[in-house]
């Protein structure tokens, strides 16, 4: 018997599948708790340079499941968000970038989850809505902080006060979607795009997550990070690695070291 995720490496890049196609891959408790084990395992896997997130069938996500919610449960609805809360912050916070691969719909917590991915790789036909309200809740999985980052914050008050569904290109147009490709063919193209993400020395790409994560709030602020983690990254193997490939006109071979 399958659990309602899928996982397979292609290379460096690891895919993950939410598979729970009868039911739009909504976001189920065991989804979210094998999710969240899938994601800490890669981050611990030195084979692992990047993710691919997607979902089975013809859609993404269609955000949380709404049948088992609980009402006058405070425990329940804590564990469940605590739950969702581990797994955003491991897709924004964590060392491995992240690609969305979207087709179909990606609606509630679905847009959540596309929203704390690193670049996000969609189908034409594929919409998005944070349509939490239509069920008497407010927005959670982290989107009142990730969607303003990625649309800028009008553009996040509207779609977080009306509702609304937005297509494809109006997703890229605001920002939340990175690509646009033809309809089935997203995960091939997310998958591509992971392979030359997981190609770059993965502690600068984790440096630059965490930078990313907790931008800083002044020039200064920044000139400082960049600063010691730069002098930091000097003094890595990988940084050795990528200048003598440089200079000897190779691919280098980064190790995380």
């Amino acid at each position: 018997m399958t659990g309602p995720l899928q996982v397979h490496d292609d290379g460096p890049v690891r895919v993950l599948t939410f598979d729970v196609p009868e039911r739009r891959n909504a976001l189920t408790v065991p989804l979210r708790r094998e999710l969240r084990a899938a994601l800490e395992a890669a981050h611990a896997d030195d084979a692992c340079r990047a993710l691919v997130v997607t979902g089975a069938g013809k859609h993404f996500s269609s955000g949380g499941d709404i049948s088992s919610m609980p009402q006058g449960d405070r425990a329940d609805a804590r564990d469940r968000l605590h739950l969702v809360a581990d797994v955003i912050s491991l897709l924004v916070e964590g060392p491995l970038p992240v690609v969305a691969a979207v087709e179909g719909a990606a609606v509630g917590a679905g847009t959540s989850v596309v929203a704390a991915c690193d670049y996000v790789v969609a189908g034409h036909g594929s919409r998005y809505g944070a349509i939490f309200g239509r069920i008497g809740l407010v927005a959670d999985s982290g989107l009142f902080w990730t969607l303003p980052r990625k649309v800028g914050a009008g553009a996040a008050r509207r779609l977080l006060l009306r509702g609304n569904i937005i297509d494809a290109e109006e997703a890229a147009r605001l920002g939340l979607v990175d690509e646009l490709v033809d309809d089935g063919s997203a995960l091939g193209v997310a998958v591509e795009r992971a392979r030359e993400m997981a190609a770059a020395a993965p502690l600068a790409l984790a440096a630059t997550k965490r930078i990313l994560a907790a931008p800083p709030a002044s020039l200064a602020e920044a000139l400082h990070v960049e600063e010691t983690t730069q002098v930091a990254m000097f003094e890595t193997d990988d940084f050795a690695e990528g200048r003598a490939a440089f200079l000897e006109k190779r691919s280098a071979s980064f190790r995380g070291r």
